[in-house]
């Protein structure tokens, strides 16, 4: 399995990426430059940098951490696992509803209160300790967005309309199966990150022929990035909306 560059290596590649260089990423950053150079020089960083530095790099704070291998804040999880079973059929229902439908929804999500946890965040089970390779990381990301991997399979289907089984998922975490140009794409879709955000990530070359921007998938991953932070109920409520939505 190939195994990613530590986190100073990559950070070089998302800046080259964005095209800032040290001085730019200071500033957009607003982290001061012999902070940031010790990032470039090995340091590990705080998750609080981590966050100034998502900004400038537009990347979600928890995905960040995930990259620089660092472990996500409780504040930054998905509040409740118990909703994550529920995720790929919200999102598959929401990509059938007409954009102004779809803006709605994720309106309504936004204005649901937040919740307090009632339950501590899972500990990562021994098979879902991937290493630091490509997948692991794209697989850790998705874990950001409370899918397992049966819940992986069934909103790549809806999102790319591609189905492997959630075994497969696993076998990209962990290096048994190659993470290829087509596949970085979907997870790309399902992730709502750029694929060449992901290139610059894993070192993975783009196809040569990307499809197409789908407006009903990139808002389906703002969706399913959104209701993480909602409780088992809540999400309940919203897929109620949806339903409700698509009988007009």
């Amino acid at each position: 399995m190939t195994e990613l560059p530590h986190f100073d290596v990559l950070l070089a590649r998302l800046a080259r990426h964005r095209r800032l260089d040290l001085a730019d990423l200071s500033t957009s950053a607003g982290v001061p430059e012999p902070q940031l150079r010790a990032v470039f020089d090995g340091t590990v960083p705080s998750p609080p940098l981590l966050q100034r530095l998502a900004s400038a790099l537009h990347l979600q704070t928890a995905d960040l951490c995930v990259i620089a291998g660092v472990a996500v804040p409780e504040e930054l999880a998905p509040l409740d696992a118990r909703a994550g079973v529920m995720l790929p059929g919200l999102v598959g229902d929401a990509m059938g509803l007409p954009p102004e439908y779809r803006r709605r929804l994720r309106q309504l999500v936004r204005s649901l209160p937040q919740e307090e946890r009632t339950q501590p965040v899972p500990a990562l089970r021994v098979y879902e300790r991937f290493e630091r390779g490509p997948g692991g990381v794209l697989l850790r990301m998705i874990g950001n967005r409370n899918l397992s991997w049966a819940g992986t399979a069934r909103t790549f289907l809806c999102l790319t309309g591609r189905y492997w089984a959630a075994s497969t998922y696993a076998g990209v975490g962990n290096g048994r199966k190659e993470l290829t140009p087509d596949l970085l794409v979907d997870f790309a879709t399902v992730l709502g990150v750029p694929a060449e955000t992901l290139s610059a990530v894993t070192g993975v070359d783009l196809p040569d022929d990307t499809p197409p921007r789908n407006p009903a998938a990139a808002d389906a991953a703002e969706l399913l990035w959104d209701v993480r932070r909602l409780t088992e109920n809540q999400v309940r409520q919203v897929g109620d909306t949806v339903r409700a939505m698509s009988r007009g």
